[in-house]
């Protein structure tokens, strides 16, 4: 009876951690060997600080939950200790917060990952990791809008500057 039950949790979880990678903005695996806990522990803040889910699963358990999210091309990189980063809200915020640490934390390793529901290479996470954030995006997207305005506002005063000194 109790292996049955353990089957059953082994279940629940492969689903769980399929729904996680298809529910997922972007997901990044990583290789954590070597951070002491000091540094997992800053690592896991500044993640969940962004609303980051962080887990270590058991690579077999990673490996069907990818297969079973049509994801089976990540069985290539789930191999030793693996800690995977779930983002529902932010595609940019995992890369960026990884990519930073990593760049401090030379134990720490991006292995592959999962943007918007196709695998991303190295390459693609790093370039993702250097776009600005959200909030950096809204404020970029702003200042452009801004800038019509803002060249009105100028070329306005200026001609009533001019008004100004020819009626003096």
């Amino acid at each position: 009876m109790a292996n049955t039950n353990i089957v059953e949790q082994k279940k629940q979880l492969v689903q769980e951690i399929a729904d996680k990678f298809r529910d997922s903005q972007s997901t990044l695996l990583v290789d954590y060997r070597g951070l002491d806990v000091a540094e997992v522990t800053e690592l896991r803040k500044q993640l969940r600080e962004a609303n980051i889910d962080f887990k270590v699963y058991k690579n077999s358990m990673t490996r069907r939950a990818a297969d079973a999210a049509e994801l089976g091309e990540l069985s290539e990189t789930l191999v030793g200790p693996t800690a995977v980063a779930f983002s529902n809200e932010d595609v940019v915020a995992p890369a960026k917060i990884l990519n930073n640490f990593a760049k401090e934390h030379e134990a720490l390793e991006i292995k592959g990952g999962v943007i918007e529901g196709e695998i991303a290479s190295l390459e693609q996470i790093k370039e993702l990791a250097s776009l600005p954030n959200y909030d950096g995006m809204v404020s970029m997207l702003l200042s452009v809008l801004q800038a019509p305005v803002r060249n009105f506002a100028y070329a306005a005063k200026a001609v009533a500057e001019q008004k100004e000194e020819q009626g003096a």
